[in-house]
Formats: structure tokens, sequence, C-alpha cells
């Protein structure tokens, strides 16, 4: 097993610098870049790094967590807190993950499951600050993570910070006085953007006809079920106590598109006809909210930015989401079974590194066979199996012929396109007494 706090643990405090600021998360650097990140222990060195220093200067943060089965009360980190696998029932941690634009690892974090991300966010800065000295960082945040006053630090001519924030929904109509009279730019295929400034930023106003259309399918979707299930209970008129306990179910699987119905229930001790129990949608809000739809509001300290690469460095934050998906589904992160602190770090670290891996292949198969996954990937490379053949001699011994079956035509296709060549079968061997273990049954 690897020790975690081994040389994947980089500590500035080693190298003769000054230790991280107080209470700020310890990063375990990616072991593909070992040597790299090492080298940063001076100013002299920095420029030494090449790309994957320039990746730490465009790198994006997010936060996940994991969820345990069992008490785990041997394990300190396991706590209650937000889910994001919607089991608030159990005890978890939360990953920090770091990546680069192109969705490469570059660390990552284990730290309290009732970590927030708001909290998190300062020791990040503080921590990668120190460590890899200060730079002209963008930091690319979904809305909700950074608060005003954090944006207000990375704004501080002394601390050469530059951000990328997410807003919420209500801030596209809060500025609405602003953008309304407008004129959109066209930056990419099916996007386009509206700019103005205000107390010193920049806010992007994008509009995504994919997306659009994409969130108007979704909402009508859910209003469509929600009014198939309000019609047959206004066709079986149930009692009042029913009537109000299928609504509340009905009212959680819709969301937020119960908001888009006005329902009228009847009173207390009045019986539930089709007079008294009735339903319309608000059409005028739904279509004002259809008119928002596929609209995302970008606030940046970097006034002349160009807004094309805004826009392209916020949809990064996909990549994050992406590597999330992969961690918990593909590569089996969740749920943990083990009990120790320890075996925990060693579990998330084992996965880290596949993840590693997986995106190795993922940006491998991009240049040589764009379409396949990495899944369908290994999928087809399990075929290729490693055997031993035992065949006795005369005299009492073995002779033991390591062999991998040979691939099918389509497998042997898939290695060219990686431009992937297997070895050489392995040679021979023959056991050198006649008491030499028996093969396995």
């Amino acid at each position: 097993m690897v020790e975690m706090r081994s040389r994947l643990a980089y500590r500035k405090s080693e190298s003769g610098n000054p230790p991280p600021t107080a209470g700020a998360p310890e990063l375990y650097p990616n072991p593909a870049y070992g040597s790299d990140i090492e080298a940063l222990s001076t100013e002299t060195e920095r420029p030494k790094l090449g790309r994957t220093y320039g990746a730490w200067r465009q790198s994006s943060t997010l936060l996940t967590s994991t969820y345990f089965e069992g008490e785990m009360e041997e394990n300190p980190k396991a706590k209650h807190g937000y889910s994001r696998d919607g089991r608030p029932d159990c005890l978890q941690v939360v990953i920090a993950l770091v990546i680069t634009p192109d969705g490469f690892p570059l660390a990552y974090e284990v730290m309290d499951g009732n970590t927030s991300d708001r909290t998190t966010l300062r020791g990040f800065l503080d921590q990668i600050e120190n460590t890899y000295g200060q730079a002209k960082r963008m930091w690319i945040m979904d809305r909700g993570i950074p608060s005003e006053a954090i944006l207000a630090e990375m704004r501080n001519p002394a601390r050469p910070m530059s951000y990328l924030v997410g807003t919420s929904k209500g801030k596209i109509k809060q500025y609405e006085k602003k953008w309304l009279d407008l004129p959109w730019h066209k930056v990419r295929d099916a996007v386009e953007v509206k700019l103005f400034e205000q107390d010193g930023e920049l806010y992007v106003l994008a509009k995504s006809e994919g997306r659009q259309r994409k969130e108007i399918a979704m909402r009508r979707k859910r209003l469509a079920r929600l009014l198939r299930k309000l019609r047959a209970m206004r066709r079986s008129l149930p009692s009042r106590d029913q009537l109000l306990m299928r609504i509340g179910a009905v009212k959680t699987a819709a969301g937020r598109a119960f908001g888009f119905v006005k329902i009228q229930v009847p009173e207390v001790g009045q019986p539930v006809t089709r007079v008294s129990f009735c339903f319309t949608v608000d059409k005028n809000k739904l279509k004002e909210a259809e008119l928002r739809d596929g609209h995302y509001l970008l606030r940046s300290n970097l006034t002349g930015a160009d807004p094309a690469v805004l826009w392209t460095r916020y949809v990064q934050l996909t990549q994050i989401e992406s590597a999330f998906r992969s961690l918990k589904s593909e590569l089996g992160i969740r749920p943990i079974y083990h009990h120790l602190e320890h075996r925990v770090d060693a579990h998330i670290l084992i996965a880290f590194l596949a993840y590693c891996l997986q995106v190795t292949l993922k940006n491998r198969l991009s240049l040589h066979a764009p379409g396949l996954t990495p899944t369908a990937v290994m999928e087809k490379l399990a075929t290729i199996q490693m055997i031993d053949v035992w065949i006795p001699t005369l005299d009492g011994r073995w002779l033991i012929l390591p062999r991998y079956t040979q691939p099918e035509k389509d497998t042997k296709i898939l290695l060219q396109k990686l431009k992937l060549e297997l070895p050489t079968q392995p040679p021979p061997r023959i056991t050198a007494h006649p008491a030499a273990l028996e093969p396995a049954s």
C-alpha cells in the first residue's frame, strides 16, 4: 500500500519555504507530474515546469462527496453533510478535485464530510498561492461557491487573481435594465453574448440555443407528468386529506415545474368536487421562464477579456462534472466500505490514479479513434487474457507456457488505431525439480 504522506503529499515546509496557511487543505499532487511539482520549491526553478505550471495557472476546482456504508466510528473525516449523491442518511467525505482546462487531473484533497464549498475556497486560494507562488491565475467557479467577501479579496490589486463566476438566475432579472437594449454578439455556433460593466466587474450574459431547447424540453416533460397526475386526481376525487397528501407527493416529483400550476383545493369540511378542486397552468409565467431558459450570467474582474474566451472557460466546468461522474460510476469510488481513515485515503488514491489513466486514454482516443469511450475500449481489451499452459514432462517436471489470447479482428483494428502493439509471447519455462508446485486446478 502506498504511504499516503510520502512523496505524493508535497509539503512546502520540507523544502525550507514557509508552511501552508493554517487550516488550508493539503493537496495530493498527481504522481504523474511528481518531479515537476517538486521543482516548484524555488522561484528560479518554476519556469522549467513548462506545461504543468501553466496548467496550474488555469486550473479549476470543484467539490464532490462520496458516502460510506456503516457507522465509520474510527474515521474522524466521516461526517454528515450536504450529500451530492442524494444520501443524506449516510456519513461521507468531501473530495476536492483540481483539473486543467483539458480535463487532466492535477491534485485532489480528502476533507471532512461536513465541509462546504464556501469554507474551503479561501484555504485553496492561500494554499496554491503559497505553494506555487503568485501568478495571474483564473479561477473558474460555479455559482454559490465564492462569497462576496472572497471575490472582493480576489479583486485586490495586490493579489493578481482573476475569476470567472456564474450567477443565479435571479441576477438576470435584477440587471435586466442593463442588458435589455444591448445588441447580441455571436461568439460561436448557437451561442450569443451581451456585455455590460457593473461596479468594476464585467458581466457576460450568454444565450445558448442548444441549452435553451434542452431546458424547455425538460420542464415541459415534468409539467406534462404533473398535469397527468392532477387530472387523475380530478377523475377519482379522493377525500380532502388524501388529496392533499397526493398533491404533496406530486409537488416533490415535479420540482420547480410545480410553480407553473395554480391549484385550487377545497376548504376544510368542503367536499372534493370538480368545482372545488381545479387547476390551471400559469401560461404567462411559463412563457417568461422559457424566454430566460438557456441564459447564463457570468461575472469576471477581467473587464477587457474576450467574451468568447470567457464562455469557453466557463463551459470547462463540465469537464469537472464529467470527472466526478466517471469517478463515481465507472471507477467505483462509491460507496466506501473501509472503516479506517488510511484505508479510505488509499481507496480514493487508487480511484484518482485510475482516473488519471482514464483521462489519458480518453485524450488518446480523441486523436486516434474519436467516437469511442474509455469504457468501451476497456471492455474490448478485456477480451485479451493472460493464461499459463502447464504441460507435464516424462521426468515429472512441468513445461510452463505463458500465453495471451489472440485478439479478435475488431480488437486488432482498435489496437492499430491507438498505435499500440502487443508484446511478443513470453518464452516458455520449465520447473527445475519434480517437487515443484503443482498447477492450480
